[in-house]
């Protein structure tokens, strides 16, 4: 049986619903190629590291 996204990630997708962006407060999306979590509107791509979402600034990659 195969594992799940979820399982091989430890990130579960159904927490974008309860995660916003700490700089806007914006809704955020999910890039399961590079695990982070982006926002369009700061800009950032927050990484997702172990299954948990790093939602700091200072961690952050810029979006170009």
């Amino acid at each position: 049986m195969s594992e799940t996204p979820e399982r091989q990630t430890g990130f579960d997708r159904r927490m974008l619903e309860a995660l916003v962006c700490p700089l806007t407060g914006a809704t955020l999306s999910y890039d399961a190629e590079r695990q982070e979590l982006v926002s369009d509107r700061a800009r950032l791509a927050f990484p997702i590291r172990n299954g948990i979402p790093i939602m700091l600034e200072d961690e952050a990659r810029a979006l170009s």
